[in-house]
């Protein structure tokens, strides 16, 4: 008996350091993504305060040189200031992954719910056109859809669109039909609130958080796609800054001018750590909750 009740305390204090350092761990993980995430905001939007340069201004004297206090990170085949360009690419690229992650979610998110929740044919006509879209592996279709509508930013928005939308009407709908399950949407029901109410008072509150856990990490994946669609030339055209485009534009001088394809490759690093931090930040305290 004594010897369990010295066990008790010791296993309690374990228990309590364990649970205090996993919510300083999600605490962490948050703030540093959130942190990366406001830098790379930041200087986006102060860009033309931060560089003297302007983006797409070619100086023909200033060609290929290498980092230096005048130029932060070097100068590009055209002289342009490498620096300043990511600035203003970030800006492109962070409303690549914006909006490519904003709407597809909404349109998912309200799909998903009403299938989950009504059922029906609604929902067997929408779960197949999930089946079809996720059949496709994505970056094919993506670019399959591009190749028709031609390259260009706004292309690459709806091809995103048209095919982003079903993970999150997958997700969303499974986390309905546990919801709708539940006894307080049963007593909801027999009070006689209507269905609306109950959807969007009651049931998404209650099925959004994974939606919006995996826009963290869809945001990542957006960015690397507007990146990977300029690269190959389907996305954002020249002249305009992209970190895709410039690391595209960087490859054929990676021997003399490696600065020119390494330091908008790092900007998509930390960009997408940043939104991985946070994501994973907020999946795990959704959980420990």
């Amino acid at each position: 008996m004594a010897q369990l009740q010295q066990t008790l305390p010791k296993q309690s204090a374990r228990s309590v350091r364990s649970r205090l350092f996993s919510r300083l761990s999600v605490n962490s993980k948050i703030g540093w993504g959130l942190a990366l995430v406001l830098l790379v905001i930041l200087l986006s939007v102060c860009a033309p305060l931060v560089s003297p340069y302007e983006p797409n201004t070619n100086d023909l004297t200033q060609v290929l040189q290498k980092p230096s206090a005048a130029h932060l990170f070097g100068t590009d085949n055209f002289g342009r200031d490498i620096f300043t360009r990511m600035l203003y690419a970030g800006r492109v690229d962070l409303q690549i992954g914006v909006i490519a992650v904003i709407v597809p979610l909404i349109f998912g998110t309200l799909i998903g719910l009403l299938s989950g929740y009504f059922g029906g044919w609604f929902n067997t006509v929408m779960m197949r056109l999930v089946d079809i879209v996720i059949s496709f592996p994505f970056m094919v279709l993506i670019i399959a859809i591009i190749s028709i509508l031609g390259p260009g930013l706004v292309n690459m928005y709806i091809a995103i669109f048209i095919v982003g939308w079903s993970s999150y009407a997958r997700i969303v709908r499974s986390e309905v039909l546990v919801v709708k399950q539940q006894e307080y949407i049963m007593a909801a029901r027999s009070i006689g609130f209507g269905h609306g109410r109950i959807l969007f008072r009651h049931v998404l509150p209650n099925v959004v958080s994974p939606a919006i856990v995996f826009a963290m990490s869809d945001v990542v994946l957006c960015i690397l796609l507007g990146a990977s669609l300029s690269f190959l030339g389907l996305g954002v055209q020249p002249p305009a800054a992209e970190w895709g485009s410039m690391i595209a534009e960087g490859r054929n001088y990676i021997v003399n001018a490696w600065w020119m394809a390494t330091f908008p490759g790092l900007a998509i690093v930390v960009t997408g750590l940043g939104f991985s931090l946070l994501g994973d930040g907020l999946a795990e305290k959704i959980e420990n909750q």
